[in-house]
């Protein structure tokens, strides 16, 4: 007849939604504790996005979701810095000897099957330095870094003599400059019986990871820090890749772990036999 109400059960089918929906009531939640978290996050991590903010907070046992999480920082006028032009530094316009790329016949199951290397142009108030630097593709961890002021062939040999006094990488893959492709840099490398490997050139992927870690320094660091001359430079690119990029920062690709907890975490799953899980970004 007209005029009765319509039962709950008609009414949830028609709306396509469960019995319980007409009964639910939003309880008020008390945001003010995961709202000063993420203030002192975007404070700490500037350029931290929707995805990681989420993940710093789960560190400190902090339950948000990345919806959630947004609309906080969007309340708070709180957004991730986007990405800067990094300035080209890699002289690939060189006639010294190419080599072509073998990671592709490696498998990634341990920190040090795979080196990658690149350069980056560190601008100061005064002057432009040059900073290279080699990393353990698996882990994301450095290995070796060098600052310069001059761009010369020899550029790249400290940060490869520094990461190679501890560790032992299979295959070093640095991207197509020429200062991966100098003469001094090769017979090094001969020396200690590391193959050639090199990015294949327009292959932005070829040498992604070391790439990102320039990004990160440069938006995590350089931007953020306005360094007057080049021993201040030294100073706080070092204590920022000794100690926040390796112990602080996290990373996605690792399950939303630091390198050093990453290869921490590996060493230990290894005396064990278990493999690592990892978290889905």
């Amino acid at each position: 007849m007209l005029g009765q109400p319509c039962p709950i059960r008609q009414r949830c089918r028609v709306r396509r939604c469960s019995r319980r929906r007409p009964y639910y009531q939003a309880r008020p939640r008390d945001e003010a504790p995961p709202k000063a978290a993420i203030a002192r996050l975007a404070g700490a991590w500037p350029t931290a996005g929707s995805r990681r903010i989420p993940a710093l907070l789960r560190r400190e046992q902090v339950l948000v979701n990345r919806n959630h999480g947004a609309r906080l920082r969007r309340e708070r006028g709180l957004q991730g810095q986007g990405p800067r032009r990094r300035p080209r530094t890699a002289q690939s316009a060189h006639v010294s000897p190419r080599s072509p790329p073998l990671v592709e016949a490696l498998a990634l199951i341990r920190p040090d099957p795979v080196w990658g290397g690149a350069i980056t142009c560190v601008r100061l108030q005064t002057e432009c330095v040059d900073l290279a630097v080699s990393m353990a593709v698996y882990t994301r961890r450095l290995r070796g870094g060098h600052l310069s002021r001059h761009r010369a062939q020899t550029l790249t040999l400290p940060a490869w003599r520094r990461a190679w006094a501890p560790h032992r990488p299979a295959l070093p893959h640095p991207d197509q400059g020429g200062q991966y492709a100098a003469t001094a840099y090769i017979q090094t490398r001969h020396g200690v019986g590391a193959p050639r490997s090199m990015a294949a050139v327009g292959e932005a992927t070829a040498n992604g990871d070391a790439e990102r870690l320039l990004r990160t320094i440069q938006e995590a660091e350089v931007a953020l820090h306005d360094s007057g001359g080049f021993h201040d430079a030294y100073q706080h690119l070092g204590r920022f890749l000794d100690h926040v990029y390796q112990h602080k920062r996290i990373h996605s690709a690792l399950g939303y772990l630091t390198p050093v907890e990453f290869e921490t975490q590996w060493l230990q799953q290894q005396s064990i036999g278990t493999p690592i899980k990892l978290e889905k970004p």
